[in-house]
């Protein structure tokens, strides 16, 4: 059966993302170039130009890519208590299955402190992150099952900052994290500071 333009276009897209997560793995993002993904894909660097024009376009997809749907099975969920404790959770039991685009996303953000052309991208990942989240505590203050005195914008910074950090402390030494463990306890923890 012949694929149409579009399945072959999703397919190169998705081999060349794959190529770049690993890149970035192995090598860092500094060393990330069109031809070496093109090459790495099995196509020609004019493929990855054609797809991305140039190495930011590229980082950027990837980077959108990559976090995308980390924690699967929220879309359904209404805002609130329930969503952000399952995300905690779902985000925590994903670290344990670390696969390349995880740990390219991580690697990205690490770097974006120091890459200038990182961090705009990165920020705004970020921020929508925490705007998720705020929309969680904020239903979750309007019907009851979050604390009224929280504040919905500083849990999510401190949700994210906590996530992010024991994210990368998988990645440096994965054998000194016990993402299992830490689901419970940290999921618990939230549920205590935040419930009335």
């Amino acid at each position: 059966m012949r694929r149409t333009q579009q399945e072959r276009r999703d397919q190169a897209e998705a081999a060349l993302l794959t190529a770049a997560a690993e890149l970035v793995v192995e090598q860092g993002v500094r060393s990330l170039t069109l031809a070496r993904v093109g090459e790495r894909a099995g196509y020609s660097r004019g493929i990855v130009t054609h797809h991305f024009g140039g190495k930011q376009a590229l980082v950027e997809r990837l980077a959108r890519a990559t976090q995308a749907g980390f924690v699967p099975g929220l879309e359904d969920r209404p805002p609130g208590l329930d969503r952000l404790l399952r995300l905690i959770d779902g985000y925590l039991g994903e670290l344990g299955r670390t696969g390349v685009f995880n740990q390219a996303f991580l690697l990205l953000w690490a770097e974006s402190a120091t890459q200038p052309e990182l961090a705009p991208i990165f920020r705004e990942r970020d921020a929508a992150f925490r705007a998720d989240l705020r929309e969680d505590v904020e239903a979750g203050i309007a019907d009851g099952s979050i604390e009224a005195s929280v504040a919905p914008g500083e849990v999510a910074t401190a949700v994210v900052g906590q996530l992010r950090g024991i994210a990368l402390q998988r990645l440096l030494d994965p054998g000194s994290v016990d993402t299992e463990a830490l689901r419970r306890s940290v999921t618990g923890q939230w549920r205590r500071a935040l419930t009335p």
